[in-house]
């Protein structure tokens, strides 16, 4: 039995990943949202209270921390949130595997190992690296047993992104789309379905534990997948604009999550690509190719996106 924190998209593929593999889940969200399956049971649940979280997850072998708090909340909701979680997953004695992302590292020359130092300039990604090195202290202690898959930013059906928010509707309709990222740089992508594999796959493995692990990538540019995705959705070339410092200023003032992307703005305005090659050398798992993840996300376009207020 598996216990996941979250309720988005990627905490959604994990928990039918598991499912249909035949294991129980209960999926733990404040709302009790989530997927309707006979092996998941959904729970509306603070996972900020370790004691009621505790309750919920004894006898779990897993606990999958797939929790988003608000984005430009992350340096204050982020620690007492997983500590709980953590400290729940330490009192059941159940593997605690960490949704992670790639904001720890900070600014980076070069392919990006898990070898490389977490050094992260900005606060969202100072406290993602202590997180973790919080729950590596634990295992290595002996305390519990973890493991963090890092993904890249998010494509893929419900996947929350600037690509899917910003780019995906303006192209599919044929309009001008303004992108806050340089259009023609490289960047690692991760899909929804392969960070969930990635999940399951490290938390029914012991050779994952007490490492990170990067889930599988592929390389673009956010022009390429826009004129891909024209290509499938047989729709005109797209038009792109790069966002201007100012524009993204200007957009500050109207919520906070704009002000939020300087910290990142290393991983969109330059090159950023991730090596994964190592969980596909352990494990097998390779990325799903670009035009599959591009065809399913057209399926669900006539869903209109998830408003880019909170991440």
């Amino acid at each position: 039995m598996h216990v996941i924190i979250g309720r988005g998209a990627t905490a959604t593929a994990a928990a039918l990943l598991l499912a249909e593999s035949g294991d129980q889940v209960r999926m733990v969200s404040r709302t009790g949202g989530g997927p309707e399956h006979p092996q998941i049971t959904r729970i509306a649940l603070d996972a900020g209270d370790a004691t009621a979280l505790t309750e919920v997850a004894t006898g779990a072998t897993t606990i999958i921390n797939a929790a988003m708090p608000a984005y430009h909340t992350w340096p204050q909701t982020v620690p007492p949130l997983f500590g709980a979680i953590l400290s729940a997953a330490e009192r059941v004695g159940a593997t605690y595997v960490m949704l992670g992302n790639l904001y720890g590292y900070g600014p980076v020359d070069g392919p990006l190992t898990e070898d490389h130092p977490l050094a992260a300039t900005g606060p969202k990604g100072e406290v993602r690296a202590r997180m973790w090195l919080e729950a590596k202290a634990a295992h290595d202690a002996g305390r519990v047993r973890a493991a963090e898959v890092r993904a890249g930013q998010f494509i893929g059906p419900d996947a929350f992104s600037i690509f899917n928010a910003m780019v995906v509707p303006k192209v599919l309709a044929g309009l001008p789309a303004l992108v806050p990222a340089a259009l023609d740089t490289p960047h690692s992508f991760t899909s929804i379905d392969d960070a969930a594999r990635a999940l399951t796959t490290v938390a029914h493995d012991d050779r994952a534990l007490g490492q990170a692990w990067h889930a599988p990538v592929v390389t673009s540019s956010v022009r390429a997948m826009a004129t891909r995705l024209a290509e499938l959705a047989e729709a005109p070339t797209p038009r792109l604009m790069e966002m201007t410092d100012r524009e993204l200023t200007l957009l500050g003032a109207t919520a906070p999550l704009w002000d939020e992307l300087w910290e990142t703005h290393h991983m969109s305005h330059r090159p950023f690509i991730v090596d994964a090659s190592r969980i596909e050398s352990a494990f097998g798992l390779t990325a799903t190719p670009l035009d599959d993840v591009l065809t399913a996300t057209l399926h669900r376009a006539n869903t209109p996106p998830r408003a880019l207020t909170t991440a």
